[in-house]
């Protein structure tokens, strides 16, 4: 059990910091998505949600030879003495973000499109600068699409097990998350403590829609 508590601080740990990770870079990403009309716009998106239709294992696998010792990202971590990636914390919370990054941006999009574009023109009327109307304007009118960002971007971290197998192997304390602790259970004939891990899994992901769906209610309402 005390290696299971472990398995669950170490899930939720890494949730968090992706979630945070992914807010500071997924947030101008969604911007420039919502607003911009350039070319590239349809390449981009496609990029950021390629992890929704790709198996996690083969994103896995893929970032597993990109960020080992003979990868460009391997070779580029080596020689600032940072070591490799692979089977470390910090090469779960790369693997975790790339594969939760639509599950930030996408809402963020929605809302920040949601927005329109005459609350930010009268604004600026008001000699707001950019900044200003982003913080003060922007953000509390998509504060549904950022609460659903941070939900589903934290649940869907606690979710994987693909891409933290590839990355992370299953070192206990280290790499060692919740869906993988499950499945060791599982494989070890471990019904008792599986359904523990289970039914906590499956509470959480039924608040979280709860959570999720009563925030887009409550924006309909308020519209």
């Amino acid at each position: 059990m005390n290696h299971d508590i472990i398995a669950v601080w170490l899930t939720l740990r890494l949730a968090a910091t992706t979630t945070a990770l992914l807010l500071g870079i997924g947030t101008p990403l969604a911007w420039w998505l919502a607003r911009t009309r350039s070319w590239w716009k349809g390449p981009v998106a496609a990029v950021v949600a390629l992890p929704l239709v790709l198996p996690p294992t083969v994103l896995g696998f893929y970032l597993l030879v990109a960020m080992g010792p003979a990868g460009p990202v391997g070779a580029l971590t080596q020689s600032l003495g940072l070591g490799t990636l692979p089977f470390t914390f910090s090469g779960l919370v790369v693997g975790s973000m790339i594969y939760s990054l639509p599950f930030v941006v996408q809402p963020l999009q929605t809302a920040f499109e949601a927005v329109g574009q005459r609350p930010i023109e009268v604004a600026a009327t008001l000699r707001a600068g950019p900044w200003d109307r982003f913080f003060t304007i922007v953000v509390p009118l998509a504060r549904a699409g950022f609460l659903s960002a941070c939900v589903l971007g934290f649940a869907h971290t606690v979710g994987e097990f693909g891409v933290v197998l590839m990355i992370g192997g299953n070192i206990p304390g280290a790499t060692k998350v919740l869906s993988v602790a499950l499945y060791d259970h599982v494989e070890a004939l471990e019904y008792a403590p599986a359904h523990w891990l289970a039914g906590g899994m499956l509470a959480f992901s039924f608040l979280v829609l709860l959570v999720v769906y009563g925030s887009a209610r409550r924006s309909a309402e308020e519209r």
